[in-house]
């Protein structure tokens, strides 16, 4: 069994957050992707603005439908930051048998040298790295410090192609908060719904 892991704020989660990891699930053979909504995120601190619980109930809503996809609470805990190496530790020690893949984007990647305990966690797990439909062998190279260059080469590393999606959570939670109505193919039906009954961004 092939199982992915993908972790965010998801501030909202939107079509940026499924579209890609939909593409990476079937271009992986990936039997099933867990979301990990991060209730402190380390490289985040107090950039959040919706709370933790509304925040895991938005991934939730927006998942429902998406078959293969679903969400963990292993990140959730209260007053705790939650590092990747640690939840993929988690998962490898619950799933022994099952052939873990981390997804992440070209950005992440390239900051891959800065999170806990990177080296442990290359070593851990699969990494998939969703990349532009247009990139070019050279290119992605070109923006990573030498050691997460090297990487490269790696028999689990590999680099999955996606169309982008041209939604911004930061432009989103502007115009939720001036009670604009984001463009129609940005958030799930759902999810709007959840954040204008609850005015999470005003």
């Amino acid at each position: 069994m092939k199982i992915g892991l993908f972790g965010g704020t998801f501030d909202p989660i939107h079509f940026g957050h499924i579209l890609p990891v939909k593409e990476a699930q079937a271009q992986l053979g990936l039997d099933q992707v867990i979301y990990l909504p991060t209730a402190m995120p380390p490289h985040k601190p107090g950039g959040q603005v919706a709370p933790p619980q509304a925040r895991w109930t938005m991934v939730e809503l927006a998942l429902l439908r998406q078959a293969g996809l679903v969400a963990d609470p292993f990140e959730m805990a209260p007053m705790r930051e939650a590092f990747t190496v640690d939840s993929v530790e988690h998962f490898r020690s619950t799933m022994p048998e099952v052939d873990l893949y981390l997804l992440i984007g070209c950005d992440s990647f390239a900051e891959l040298h800065t999170w806990s305990r990177w080296e442990e966690l290359v070593a851990m797990v699969n990494l998939a790295v969703l990349v532009r439909p247009d990139w070019r062998p050279g290119a992605l190279e070109a923006q990573l410090t030498p050691e997460v260059a090297a990487l490269m080469g790696q028999d689990n590393v590999s680099l999955i192609p996606n169309q982008p999606v041209a939604v911004s959570a930061t432009q989103l939670r502007r115009m939720l908060a001036e009670g604009a109505q984001p463009p129609a193919g940005w958030l799930p039906g759902l999810v709007l719904e959840y954040i204008q009954k609850y005015d999470l961004y005003r």
